[in-house]
């Protein structure tokens, strides 16, 4: 039981995840777009948001899409996946990371975790390409904002000739060496989803440095019609343009991507002193060499802290004990106080419609994990962060108040 329950009652407004912070030049965009009738998907903030986003990347050319989902499908036509085509994916990500391998009838092995920053293991990569030398494109995300070891797996790209398709759709403003999130791949990805740092309510773009495949989504991105006077299609197309309206939106939050950014940062700098003496480490990163955007604060429980804990594919249940807890109860006992988490992303090799994909640990196949994990080897590392983790409520629009009540609320949870 919270033991600050009689002081506190539950937040009488919703304490959330991650939401939309809303500034007010937005409006005057949108606003312009409604007066100038400039409401379909060509105009002058998609222009100028994909003009601030390439100069923020240091990229050539960035690409106003409905989506980052619809960035990461078209990333895959440029790389040209064919059907069956064996693609390495990032294992810990949000299924819209791997999911347009398959719109392309290729075929994800997902490689699996690091603990350092929590994406994509360079050991495990390397090792999946002694297993699949023919593999020639790695789709790769930076979980919760975090950049991976970008040096690691590009060497390892570069050995076997492979490409990276990065999905910084949850990092966009983290740096690693000083450079952009979403300038490391061949072809990157970003999201404005109404829950991520920067929001056009939805939207994303196409990061590339060359200027073929920029007009090729592009023209693809508007049902592949050419150059005619008359409505004619050679190739397949999809409606997947940014509207002007969602790039007004996007474009009057640009200008507030650092503040945001210092905002989380603070959340999370915020949530590590509150934590320092319980058994619980934050979602770590490479303080030497990359900054995140801090998108979300989470917490790994430690080992020794862990009450016992059973999941279903739908369902969770717990024994609540003295000293321990677990990401089950914590996020229940958030959620009766009107407070959202959530948990950690069910690593994609545990997913019901891709747990007969191949997925590669640093020790090699990864088809015996669920033993392994159960043995106490630890080759899983993905498993073992999604059973053990959980995102906090991260909105920087939540007061340092409200998330010392946070705080108050985790920590009652090993009492």
């Amino acid at each position: 039981m919270f033991q600050s329950e009689k002081k506190y009652q539950a937040f009488k407004k919703k304490i959330w995840l991650s939401s939309p912070t809303m500034h007010g030049e937005e409006l005057r965009y949108m606003t312009q777009a409604f007066e100038t009738n400039w409401m379909s998907t060509v105009g002058e903030n998609v222009d100028e948001i994909e003009k601030g986003i390439a100069e923020k990347i240091g990229c050539n050319y960035a690409v106003a899409l409905s989506s980052g989902t619809a960035a990461l499908h078209l990333a895959m036509k440029l790389a040209e996946v064919k059907r069956g085509e064996k693609v390495f994916c990032s294992d810990m990500t949000f299924s819209a990371t791997v999911n347009p391998v398959r719109y392309e009838d290729g075929d994800q092995i997902f490689i699996d975790t690091e603990r350092d920053t929590w994406n994509m293991d360079p050991e495990a990569l390397e090792k999946a390409f002694c297993l699949y030398p023919e593999v020639r494109i790695v789709v790769l995300a930076h979980l919760y904002g975090t950049p991976g070891k970008l040096d690691e797996i590009r060497a390892v790209c570069n050995r076997h000739g492979a490409i990276i398709v990065e999905d910084a759709a949850e990092s966009l403003g983290a740096t690693y060496k000083g450079i952009q999130t979403g300038r490391f791949g061949n072809i990157g990805a970003i999201s404005f989803n109404g829950n991520k740092i920067i929001t056009g309510t939805s939207g994303g773009m196409l990061l590339t440095d060359d200027r073929e495949q920029a007009n090729k989504a592009r023209k693809w991105s508007t049902q592949s019609r050419e150059n005619a006077p008359w409505y004619q299609h050679e190739e397949i197309g999809y409606n997947y343009r940014m509207s002007n309206v969602i790039a007004g939106v996007a474009r009057g939050q640009l200008p507030h991507l650092e503040e945001h950014i210092s905002q989380k940062k603070a959340i999370y700098e915020r949530y590590k002193a509150g934590f320092k003496d319980l058994p619980v480490k934050m979602n770590p990163y490479d303080e030497k060499n990359s900054e995140p955007n801090f998108w979300l604060s989470c917490i790994l429980i430690d080992e020794e802290a862990m009450c016992r804990q059973v999941r279903s594919d739908s369902d969770a249940c717990y024994i609540a004990e003295h000293g321990r807890s677990c990401p089950s109860e914590i996020l229940e006992t958030l959620a009766r106080y009107n407070a959202e988490g959530r948990p950690i992303w069910k690593p994609m090799h545990m997913q019901p419609i891709y747990r007969m994909n191949e997925f590669i640990t640093r020790e090699g196949s990864g088809r015996a994990r669920t033993n392994a994990y159960i043995a106490g080897k630890g080759i899983d590392v993905g498993m073992d962060i999604f059973n053990r983790g959980l995102c906090l409520p991260s909105d920087n629009k939540m007061t340092e108040e409200e998330q010392s009540i946070i705080i108050d609320i985790v920590r009652s949870c090993f009492d």
